[in-house]
């Protein structure tokens, strides 16, 4: 990409001073070549609830704590912060972004202004291809939590038998994804309302969570914080392999904060709101989530418990707090697992959009109509929904290989992730980078660099052929063991073979969505 960065949305001007109006924001929306026509609804609140509630805490937290405890015992709390940190600086560089192109489909745009067309189909298609695995991931979590509250809510079978449990998740997730369809399908307006809600119940419940919890400490951090169950022992790398591994756990729910400026188009004021939104929905959730997970950890009956490997959080809250005030908690639970998967769906539906707006899809025309009565584009929502249901029932029989596609689906985030601020990192050591009104001024660099070494660490991290990660339970198999980098290479290199050799003869903006004058020089795709 030759020449500087144009300057976005928010680089000087109007925005310096406070709030843009619709016509800024619109016509900003136009420099990017494309015509406003996403309804404008969302306030302060909204953007950062869609942030918050993709990370969701409540979620992330009681599905995975089970498996850093596993893994690396207490100690493992220590990775919280590390993946913290190392997000923040992913964070920081979206903050720039997002202040200079508040559009949908964030990470797919982004990659496409910093690297070109290329690179910016390939984020797309990554994050659209994890996206819709993790509507799937996040369903499931329904039969972590429903049928501890009652088993009532095991539908198939008494949950004993070989298949009961998944063919309950498959069922329970069915359900929860319809719902989300049906919401996103009436427009952002609804979505908004129930996800700010939804985000409000999580809020409450976990600082009431923390100070319960608190109530209950039984050990001091110093004894809980240090405690490893001897992981790592006879391993080569000792605790440090085992640590690794048990991160996983925070690495799975440090993402998607990226989720605030995706919806760029429907938010008042996106070039001063969203980069804000970043930064809150992820300190927030740090703050919080951590504070959940030591207090958890200090106020455990019994440290040792097998079940705190087993049933996790569950486990602690319902032993710890009662059977009562826990459940009462647990419905939390079911509440941001709900609006963790409205948010995720939303993110999808907004990524499937711009890239079909730039005809970078099948049926583009179609995928990129916006409904004239919610003012929404209906058909993503069907058809992510439909993929994610699709992706469900290949957990009834082979556990196994879905627990191998979720854990390759975060990698794949981190990837899209990674085709952001590697770019940006490009640009800025051309001298090609510009000051928006967010700017990390001298630090820039130094955060961009750090998000760069951070990004491709963790991706090796997670995709490291661990038997513990990717084939758990027996009868072992090479291509599980070896499942992210096959699972990846065949998504990247068809996907991008495809873009190849068939879509990128036909991209650019669709005549339908294009403004009168981009100004951008991109030609405009004529409808298909």
């Amino acid at each position: 990409m030759s020449g500087s960065v144009p300057p976005g949305p928010g680089a000087g001007g109007p925005s310096d001073g406070g709030g843009l109006d619709a016509g800024h924001e619109d016509g900003a929306l136009a420099e990017l070549g494309y015509k406003p026509e996403l309804k404008r609804t969302l306030g302060n609140f909204h953007t950062f609830a869609a942030g918050i509630s993709y990370i969701s805490i409540l979620t992330g937290t009681f599905q995975l704590f089970y498996f850093g405890v596993s893994h690396g015992g207490p100690a493992y709390w220590w990775s919280w912060p590390m993946v913290f940190v190392g997000q923040l600086m992913v964070a920081l560089c979206f903050c720039e972004l997002a202040c200079r192109y508040p559009v949908a489909g964030s990470i797919y745009n982004w990659a496409k202004q910093l690297g070109g067309p290329h690179v910016g189909w390939l984020g797309g298609w990554m994050m659209l291809t994890a996206s819709m695995v993790s509507l799937a991931a996040v369903a499931l979590a329904y039969q972590v939590t429903l049928p501890q509250i009652s088993s009532w809510f095991q539908f198939v079978g008494d949950g004993t038998g070989k298949t009961d449990a998944a063919a309950n998740a498959v069922l329970l997730g069915a359900v929860l994804i319809a719902f989300t369809t049906l919401v996103n399908a009436f427009g952002v307006k609804l979505m908004a309302r129930i996800n700010s809600a939804g985000v409000a119940i999580e809020l409450i419940a976990a600082v009431v969570l923390i100070v319960l919890l608190a109530a209950h400490v039984t050990r001091g951090p110093a004894t809980a914080l240090t405690d490893t169950f001897g992981k790592g022992q006879g391993q080569s790398l000792g605790y440090l392999g085992a640590f690794l591994t048990a991160s996983l756990a925070s690495a799975y729910v440090m993402y998607g904060f990226d989720t605030a400026s995706s919806l760029g188009e429907e938010s008042k004021d996106p070039a001063r709101n969203a980069p804000r939104a970043i930064l809150r929905a992820l300190v927030a959730s740090f703050l919080i989530g951590g504070l959940i997970l030591l207090f958890a950890l200090l106020a455990v009956p019994d440290l040792h418990d097998e079940r705190l490997s087993v049933d996790g959080l569950q486990y602690v809250v319902l032993a710890t707090l009662g059977s009562t005030v826990g459940q009462a908690v647990l419905w939390c639970v079911v509440i941001a697992i709900t609006v963790c998967e409205l948010a995720v769906h939303t993110a999808a539906i907004r990524l499937a959009f711009a890239m079909a707006r730039d005809n970078n899809l099948p049926a583009s025309g179609r995928l990129a109509r916006v409904s004239p009565r919610f003012q929404t584009p209906v058909l993503p929502a069907i058809v992510i929904g439909l993929v994610g249901i699709v992706i469900l029932l290949i957990n009834v029989d082979q556990p196994q290989i879905f627990s191998v596609i979720t854990s390759i689906a975060i990698i794949m985030i981190y990837l899209a992730y990674l085709m952001v601020t590697l770019p940006m990192l490009v640009q800025r050591l051309r001298g090609n980078w510009s000051v928006g009104s967010f700017s990390l001024g001298k630090f820039g660099l130094p955060v961009n660099v750090l998000a760069v070494l951070w990004g491709l660490a963790m991706s090796i991290n997670l995709a490291w052929p661990r038997a513990a990660v990717y084939n758990a339970t027996g009868p072992q198999h090479w291509y599980l063991r070896w499942g992210a980098f096959l699972f990846i290479g065949v998504v990247g290199l068809g996907g991008f073979a495809y873009y190849w050799f068939v879509q990128r003869h036909r991209t650019g903006v669709l005549a339908s969505h294009a403004a009168e004058d981009t100004g951008s020089g991109d030609a405009a795709a004529p409808a298909p």
